[in-house]
C-alpha cells in the first residue's frame, strides 16, 4: 500500500506542514519495517523494474549484502548492466520471477523444475 507507507509517520506521530518532514518521518518508520523484515531473512529477493523504485531496492539489496544474507536479484536484460555490481553481490540474478519461484522450491525441498 503506497499510500501507507508514504503517510505512516504522520498517521502514527503527527502532522507536518513541511512535506520534507512528512517525507522523512515515513521513511524512518519504513526503514524500521525494512530493516525487520531484511534482518529476520533467511533469503532476500530485489526486485528491479520500472514501477520498482531502483534507489530503494539498491539500497535494500546493498544492506541484506552487508548482513551477509542470500541475495536473489530480479531483473529484466534492460537493467543488466546498470545493476553488474548488485548482482555480483548476490547469489542467484534472475530475469522472471517463476525463477525466483523455482530457487526457492529447489532451497526449501530440494525440487528440480519438471
Amino acid at each position: 500500500d503506497h499510500a501507507a507507507s508514504d503517510d505512516c509517520g504522520v498517521a502514527i506521530l503527527g502532522p507536518e506542514a513541511d512535506k520534507f518532514w512528512h517525507d522523512r518521518k515515513g521513511a524512518q518508520i519504513n526503514a524500521i519495517r525494512t530493516r525487520k523484515a531484511i534482518a529476520d531473512a533467511d533469503v532476500v529477493v530485489v526486485r528491479f523494474g520500472e514501477q520498482y523504485k531502483q534507489w530503494n531496492a539498491a539500497f535494500d539489496a546493498g544492506y541484506a549484502a552487508a548482513l551477509g544474507k542470500s541475495l536473489i536479484i530480479l531483473h529484466g536484460a534492460d537493467h543488466a548492466h546498470a545493476l553488474k555490481e548488485v548482482d555480483a553481490a548476490a547469489l542467484a540474478v534472475a530475469s522472471d520471477p517463476a525463477q525466483v519461484v523455482e530457487i526457492l522450491r529447489y532451497v526449501l525441498i530440494g525440487a528440480l523444475p519438471e
